[in-house]
């Protein structure tokens, strides 16, 4: 008797792991999720997230110029953009609230030199993953 549950114990488990990227606890299904890597951050496999919000400040730091009008006036104001990293983890614009053309312009051009990364997963397929970042101007 000891025998039968050991093997059926061992079946099951073999039939847990056979489901990659999917676990099951508690009634609850849970899909792995993997979100997009940006360009040097694929030795942080624990610390991706972490990598990915350091990577994306220094870019917006690097990247950020404030507009001026045509008097040669710095434009202040506030835009707020919404993207996605699509399935081939480039940068794809949403949607943007400002009430400012000229705010808004600059905010979609930092964003969209954002460069080409490793998409987001779940399941082991590729995924659009949404952000949404404020700009101060």
């Amino acid at each position: 008797m000891k025998k039968l549950f050991f093997v059926l114990f061992l079946f099951s488990a073999g039939a847990t792991f056979a489901q990659e990227g999917v676990s099951v606890s508690k009634n609850t299904l849970t899909t792995k999720e993997t979100p997009p890597v940006w360009p040097g951050c694929e030795d942080f496999s624990g610390n991706s997230k972490t990598c990915f919000k350091e990577k994306l400040t220094q870019h917006l730091k690097e990247n950020y110029k404030f507009p001026k009008d045509k008097a040669g006036n710095y434009i202040r104001g506030k835009a707020i953009v919404s993207f996605v990293i699509n399935k081939e983890g480039k940068p794809v614009i949403s949607k943007v609230e400002g009430a400012k053309k000229e705010l808004n312009e600059e905010a979609k051009r930092i964003i969209l030199a954002i460069p080409p990364m490793t998409p987001g997963q779940m399941a082991g397929k590729p995924v659009e993953v949404s952000y949404k970042v404020p700009f101060t101007f």
